[in-house]
């Protein structure tokens, strides 16, 4: 295991041209995945039994220009592709994209916005300040258990005005494109290296600016969910040889089909969500976008008696495997709140004096505004350099969350039987998150005792403490 964790980091040597900043990430990544507590670059140090100094080396290295948070996600998805559990449908892998918020009260920190809570839980305010974050995953898996693992999280919203000021993100797509149109040019990025691929969406993304986008990608097919109001048109009849020809037939709405059609509804009996349920739908393929007419396979089912307007961008795909498939797009909210409470990848405190206060009770426009007002090059770069810091560090755990599926799936057994953690309940013969966590947290001392000549043994030695030498601050 320690060694497959040793060859897996190794793999981002490339991305650091000295030794010194490659050990700070290996340390970082390490760290993320072992500390017991989530007090920040405090909490590796401590777990790690790192010496005083190593805070401000770490605390450097996020800020650092060093190294560039694009070659991390090309060399995390290369590692995640040779991966032998990747789930595929149709000979396509399987993407899921969806956004997620991160709560930030600083007012100091570069990014933050008031955001409309949608979450139906009555505990969370309506509105919130924080981070927006794009979030697209891969399936992942075997019989047993189906992760979605993270390739990327990414901030989509509030950074505009502050990437005009740089070049630093190399990017592809314009920071002025919505949240929705920059999930598909994440995953048009993803295809490059994983091929045609399917993109599981939530329905807020069925938008005409996303069908434009998907144009750019004819390897990349979507799968998602039409509002209950949705409008479509049929296909236009037979030209008659008058006129110009008809873009588009009669207008409907689709969820009328749920009346009109009901006699001819199918019913199967499927697997979804871990147990079989019985599900009616009915299949037709209809124009949808005023001015854009995209032909559309719209899936209409019936669970539960609760009705549902699947979507597919792939005229292809069955009707059952449209269902089969959206019905995984849960699995990125498991990553995300794994990403949240395992590995903490949203609890960064990065912010800059360079920054003009955030006034909570004026609109965003108006703080944009004032963060435009910021013409001095030198609080640019500092303002700049805490949004690098700010996506290195979510994105390095993004790559920690990843490994401890891929070890759960690759370990399982012998984690399992390794008896470092008692489960009153045993669920699952894959592990979760969370136990591998702790697993490696409680056997890390393996590392240095059996596998002296790892590189990541060495990296974490060097900067130990030793048993004759106190720490620098003690000593002072």
């Amino acid at each position: 295991m320690w060694t497959w964790i040793d060859k897996t980091i190794n793999e981002f040597r490339s991305c650091f041209s000295r030794r010194a900043t490659f050990c700070c990430f290996a340390l970082v990544l390490i760290g993320l995945m072992v500390r017991n507590d989530h007090l920040g670059i405090s909490s590796i140090v401590r777990e790690l039994s790192l010496t005083a100094n190593n805070y401000e080396s770490l605390n450097h290295f996020f800020r650092s220009t060093a190294w560039f948070i694009g070659d991390f996600r090309d060399i995390w998805l290369k590692i995640v592709k040779i991966n032998p559990f990747l789930i595929k449908e149709d000979g396509r892998y399987i993407l899921i994209g969806d956004g997620v918020q991160a709560s930030k009260e600083g007012r100091k920190m570069p990014g933050v916005k008031k955001l409309h809570q949608q979450s139906d839980n009555s505990s969370k305010g309506e509105y919130i300040h924080g981070h927006l974050y794009g979030g697209l995953g891969i399936l992942m898996g075997n019989a047993e258990k189906i992760y979605s693992v993270l390739l990327s999280a990414r901030l989509h919203d509030g950074i505009a005005a502050i990437m005009k000021w740089t070049e630093w993100t190399g990017e592809e797509y314009n920071n002025e494109d919505s949240h929705v149109v920059k999930m598909i040019h994440d995953a048009g990025r993803a295809i490059k290296t994983f091929g045609d691929s399917l993109l599981l969406l939530d329905r807020l993304f069925l938008t005409r600016p996303m069908l434009m986008a998907l144009v750019e990608y004819p390897g990349l097919s979507v799968v998602t969910k039409a509002k209950s109001n949705a409008t479509a048109y049929f296909y236009p009849g037979k030209y008659k040889g008058i006129g110009a020809r008809a873009k588009k037939g009669a207008e409907v709405k689709v969820a009328s089909f749920f009346t009109t059609h009901a006699p001819f509804f199918s019913s199967a009996t499927m697997n979804l969500y871990g147990k079989d349920e019985t599900v009616k739908y009915f299949c037709i393929d209809l124009l949808w976008g005023k001015k854009l007419y995209q032909p559309l396979r719209f899936v209409l089912t019936v669970m539960d008696g609760e009705q549902s307007i699947l979507v597919s961008t792939d005229l292809t795909l069955a009707p059952k495997q449209i269902i089969r498939l959206y019905c995984r797009r849960f699995k990125i909210e498991c990553s995300f709140r794994e990403l949240k409470q395992v590995v903490a990848g949203f609890s960064y405190h990065f912010w800059s004096k360079a920054m003009s206060k955030l006034q909570k009770f004026k609109s965003n426009k108006v703080n944009e505004a004032n963060l435009e007002k910021i013409t001095d090059p030198h609080e640019r770069e500092l303002i700049v350099s805490t949004v690098k810091a700010i996506e290195g560090y979510v994105q390095i755990s993004t790559i920690a969350l990843g490994m401890l599926q891929m070890i759960s799936l690759h370990f399982g057994n012998e984690i399992n039987n390794s008896g470092k953690r008692y489960l009153r309940t045993v669920s699952n013969t894959i592990p979760s998150e969370r136990t591998v966590a702790d697993f490696l947290r409680t056997s890390i001392y393996m590392l240095f005792r059996f596998f002296p000549d790892l590189v990541i043994t060495s990296i974490i030695k060097e900067r130990q403490l030793t048993p004759n030498e106190p720490d620098s601050e003690e000593a002072a």
